[in-house]
């Protein structure tokens, strides 16, 4: 087999917002990965900070078909770089071997995991020596070595293996006290119902409380399964009636219950309230903000994705903390949390990071904060989110996908946008043009339409904010209108 050059048949290796990924078998094949796992390897070795003396790379995977053959093969690519692979006992999430890297003092990691796409990807993602996610300057340069060939040979040996799970859970126990926490869950009669969906985030959070179940403790969906129950291993409402359903189960039997969930693997969250309602990190993150600020009173600013929720500005504005917008990918976030002191750091589709852990979204991590606030606060979710609605204004939000015709009316579609943006939406006038990551348009307070393609496939994603259900669903379907037409 040569591992020199692409495959002729396959169409060129592009990386995304956080990785490469693809159909297992049509897209990404062990080929293509043992290629990309050996130039990312290479990249890590160039970029190499010059006081890191290590030849180490972490190489992590999630629960996913194949996975952990994946991640011996590339052990395997690493090793021909000459490098030294140190690959994970079991698989785990993806902010545990970014915590790796930094205990390790490691060139990177490379993972196993197409995190919440759906059961048949897989991917690979890149994380650098200073626990995060690489830019896409790294990437780009990754790219580029996979088109000039050259790169080297796999080399079978022994592998080291390493508890990366025990190392990171080991870590969070030391940046919270998981005792007082519990009790103060238990103190306000609170359930806590954990769903991983099946991922690699399952039993983590048991094992940190110190309990699998009890009266106030319990985890559905956490057995493995590479089909994940037939949906994306993604923390959205359609995905979660089991979850839905046993909060509300939970709360007709008298005790209220708190529902979390982690994606596939184990860096984004959501949440369920007492009352089964989904919340986003749209309401997490302005709820953690107020936290980790007013309670806990610890530095920074924040810096959040143009597609997150105005209340998060809100909230942290009213602290008197600055608020940064980023492009839409944590990997913008991470960046700045790197370069200056940050509170938080967060995005709309469930990653948040914190200035006092690692430059990296953990959902681990966000879910003991989170159980936290509501311990120090007194209150269930629900109750919570309803006192901060009340003091900064009500919030709806949605996001859609629209799938375009082709490539063709992708473009058509970003040129007109581009040249000649809509003055009005459903019949409100747009008072600011943003173009931080798409076009940004906004009608008011907590009240705005950001439309941003994919740069892969024809695909147009459309997120909305409004201060009420009647304003978000007529500005969606003025969206919709406009995508038909």
């Amino acid at each position: 087999m040569v591992f020199n050059s692409l495959p002729l048949h396959s169409s060129p290796i592009r990386f995304g917002t956080d990785g490469w990924r693809g159909v297992l078998g049509v897209d990404v094949t062990i080929e293509r990965l043992l290629l990309v796992a050996s130039a990312a390897a290479q990249e890590l070795l160039f970029r190499a900070p010059k006081d890191l003396n290590s030849k180490t790379i972490v190489i992590g995977f999630d629960r996913r078909f194949l996975a952990p053959e994946l991640a011996e093969s590339i052990a395997c690519a690493v090793r021909g770089c000459g490098l030294e692979p140190l690959l994970a006992k079991t698989a785990v999430t993806t902010p545990a071997c970014s915590w790796a890297v930094l205990q390790k003092k490691a060139l990177g990691a490379l993972v196993i995991t197409a995190s919440h796409n759906p059961p048949e990807w897989i991917g690979l993602k890149i994380k650098g020596p200073f626990g995060g996610s690489v830019d896409s300057e790294f990437t780009y340069a990754v790219e580029q070595r996979l088109f000039a060939g050259g790169i080297s040979q796999p080399e079978e040996g022994k592998l080291e293996v390493f508890d990366v799970r025990k190392n990171h859970l080991d870590g969070l126990r030391n940046k919270v006290n998981v005792n007082e926490i519990f009790s103060g869950i238990e103190s306000i009669g609170l359930k806590v119902i954990v769903d991983p969906m099946h991922g690699s985030a399952a039993g983590c959070l048991g094992e940190l409380i110190g309990i699998r179940e009890n009266a106030h403790f319990e985890e559905i969906r956490s057995e493995r399964d590479p089909l994940f129950g037939g949906n994306p291993p993604e923390p959205l409402a359609p995905y979660l009636e089991k979850l839905i359903s046993a909060v509300k189960d939970s709360g007709r039997k008298g005790k209220p219950a708190l529902g979390i969930v982690f994606d596939g693997d184990g860096d984004r969250i959501a949440a369920i309230d007492e009352f089964g309602n989904y919340c986003s990190t749209q309401l997490l993150i302005p709820l953690l903000i107020d936290h980790m600020a007013r309670v806990r009173k610890l530095p920074g600013g924040v810096v959040k994705t143009v597609s997150g929720s105005d209340l998060m500005s809100l909230v942290a504005e009213n602290l008197g903390r600055e608020v940064l917008e980023m492009p839409v990918g944590f990997k913008y976030i991470s960046s700045e949390m790197l370069n200056s002191s940050v509170l938080l750091g967060g995005e709309e589709s469930g990653g948040i990071g914190f200035g006092i852990h690692i430059p990296e979204r953990d959902a681990l991590f966000a879910a003991l904060l989170l159980l936290e606030a509501i311990a120090f606060g007194g209150q269930p979710l629900g109750a919570r989110l309803k006192d901060l609605k009340e003091q900064f204004g009500d919030s709806c939000f949605d996001r859609l996908d629209l799938h375009l015709e082709n490539m063709s009316s992708r473009n058509r579609l970003e040129n007109l946008l581009k040249e000649n943006p809509p003055n009005a939406i459903a019949g409100i006038p747009v008072k600011e043009i943003i173009r931080i990551d798409g076009l940004k348009l906004r009608l008011g307070a907590s009240h705005w339409l950001m439309m941003r393609f994919s740069g892969t496939e024809p695909l147009l994603r459309i997120y909305c904010e409004a201060p009420n259900i009647e304003k978000l669903n007529n500005s969606l379907q003025w969206a919709k209108e406009l995508i038909r037409n």
